[in-house]
């Protein structure tokens, strides 16, 4: 049967301008001029015969038949759009794209890959690691890990877990006669962080009520876990996110030398685009980094060997969308 279909470059440049609520932005989106965006908008008002949008000075507005469309022609290309990136997802065998913060690229998503893996062999897993939200559209990413004080608008979003801030130094610094016992031996010690988050040591220092900490003579590093390795190596005192740490903590490569912990108003979430549903590799990622993170926070602290409650495996990213 033959289709009685409206012109698609004049769909395009409609849903655009419809989105935007703007002829000169969708021209931008569309790289065309904005003349071409109002012709084809005409051109569509024709087809059906009747207006779509409401033109103001500077301003355009959709009338209600403007609307109706909108919600049809972008449903429409949504799915356009979804099928279009799956074959090319399929050309590519299964690679997914994935962005993390270094410190837990290194720290949590790296030591746990294998279970990963046998979840699907197929599956190739391609990371890169950024302090910033990424652009997927232009980056090519599937999906991605942020870490701030709540997610970046307009994306999916489910928080993992929050974080908690204790000091941690090799076991070698809490003997001899410069041991640390006490919050107050900090003071005798090389403190060391992440030059991108600067104001640990404070927040931290501010709940255990060691107001005299001076963060002019530490360490920086480029990241933390650069700075947790240093720890290790017995260089200085570091302090750490105890997500990232636990299994140093269980194994006796770090100590923690105080009961102090300090809750950040930090978390960690697993966001991607909320256009599209997830493909199948992605749902994969997704689930089983839910999985882990549930594992994580239901296993009893300081018992790093025990093994944690069981967890359901059907956990998805639309259970519990946490959105700022």
């Amino acid at each position: 049967m033959r289709r009685h279909l409206p012109p698609l470059n004049a769909v395009r440049a409609f849903e655009a301008a419809a989105r935007h609520n703007s002829f000169t932005r969708a021209a931008t989106e569309l790289c065309v001029t904005q003349g071409a965006v109002s012709r084809h908008v005409a051109a569509l008002e024709q087809h059906f015969a009747t207006r779509l949008f409401v033109r103001r000075h500077r301003a355009i507005d959709l009338t209600p038949a403007g609307h109706k469309l909108l919600a049809a022609f972008g449903e429409a290309l949504d799915r356009i759009e979804l099928a279009a990136h799956d074959l090319r997802a399929a050309a590519e065998d299964k690679t997914l794209r994935v962005t993390l913060p270094p410190t837990f690229a290194i720290r949590w998503i790296v030591p746990r890959l294998a279970r990963l893996h046998a979840l699907d062999a197929r599956l190739n897993v391609q990371i890169t690691t950024s302090h910033s939200p990424p652009d997927f559209a232009g980056e090519g990413v599937d999906v991605a890990i942020y870490s701030g004080p709540h997610p970046p608008k307009g994306l999916d979003a489910r928080k993992l877990f929050g974080e908690m801030l204790l000091p941690v130094c090799s076991p070698k610094l809490t003997r001899g006669p410069r041991a640390l016992r006490r919050p107050a031996d900090l003071l005798d010690h090389v403190l060391m962080y992440s030059m991108h988050r600067p104001n640990d040591w404070r927040n931290w220092s501010a709940v255990a009520g060691l107001s005299e900490l001076d963060l002019s003579k530490g360490l920086t590093f480029e990241n933390s876990a650069l700075a947790y390795q240093a720890a290790i190596d017995g260089v200085g005192v570091a302090i750490a996110q105890k997500s990232l740490i636990q299994d140093d903590l269980a194994y006796g490569r770090l100590v923690a030398p105080f009961a102090v912990e300090a809750p950040n108003d930090w978390a960690y979430y697993i966001i991607r685009p909320k256009r599209a549903p997830a493909r199948s590799h992605v749902k994969v990622f997704e689930d089983w980094v839910i999985k882990e993170a549930v594992t994580q926070e239901t296993t009893v602290p300081g018992e790093g060997s025990r093994r944690a409650a069981p967890v359901d495996t059907r956990l998805s990213l639309a259970q519990g969308v946490a959105r700022s």
